[in-house]
């Protein structure tokens, strides 16, 4: 469960200004020390951490802290993977580099985020909406939309904004784990149930699909198609027999 404050954020990127300001880069890049280069391009981390904090494939997983700090780790490793001969022989040198540090950094998130998958929380901006809105069903698949964040979604960088991050942890996890169990049992079939528990680590250990095909003996070249299809299909059915006001009531 994730819970993170606006001031840290805003502290760090304060803090990368004034160390970029204070480091000296005149020199060519393959003359730098591995701390230099990783400094140099900390400001790139930063910006595509902040990226992939609004997106709906790491909304409710990894909080921008989180994902910064991945963000930067994964800077490191690439660091050490830069061969110079082929940044230089391109046509432009830096956009080169920017771009095979940027693919290594955006790799190393989205797995991250991948992994993270099974933790699961409901963002401070998305509760607010959720309350707000006067249509109940559309309340349903904002709130489940928020708890089931999903697996097959892709990052659009195209349209991608700043979203400020949540100041608080606004509920329980445990008490929401408990939740989601007693939803799962009152409204869907043994097998959707289970597709849901094992994609998201509700109770157990978070499974691939490939693995929930095999655990369900779901058979076939497409198994795990199958298993989005009853994931999907097992959210559709909760939006569309959960009792909205309870859910008003949980939140």
């Amino acid at each position: 469960m994730k819970c993170y404050s606006v001031q840290n954020y805003i502290r760090y990127k304060k803090d990368i200004k004034q160390i970029v300001k204070r480091t000296d880069f005149c020199r060519p890049w393959d003359e730098m020390t591995r701390d230099e280069l990783v400094t140099l391009f900390l400001p790139l981390a930063e910006n595509l951490a902040r990226k992939f904090s609004t997106t709906q494939q790491a909304s409710g997983v990894m909080t921008i802290n989180d994902l910064i700090q991945e963000a930067n780790k994964n800077l490191v490793i690439a660091v050490d993977k830069i061969i110079w001969e082929t940044i230089y022989e391109a046509e432009d040198p830096e956009q080169r580099l920017k771009s095979f540090l940027s693919k290594r950094i955006k790799g190393g998130v989205r797995r991250a985020v991948d992994i993270n998958r099974g933790t699961m929380r409901i963002p401070e901006h998305k509760l607010n909406e959720i309350r707000k809105n006067d249509t109940d069903r559309v309340q349903l698949e904002m709130f489940f939309n928020s708890v089931f964040v999903s697996l097959d979604k892709m990052l659009d960088d195209a349209n991608i904004g700043f979203e400020v991050p949540d100041k608080i942890k606004s509920y329980n996890p445990e008490l929401l784990c408990s939740y989601l169990l007693n939803l799962l049992n009152q409204h869907l079939s043994d097998r959707e149930s289970d597709v849901i528990k094992f994609s998201f680590g509700l109770g157990c250990d978070k499974l691939s699909a490939k693995q929930i095909a095999d655990k369900l003996n779901i058979k076939g070249d497409s198994a795990y198609v199958r298993v989005s299809q009853l994931k999907k299909q097992a959210i559709d059915k909760l939006v569309d027999n959960v009792d909205y006001s309870q859910v008003i009531d949980f939140l």
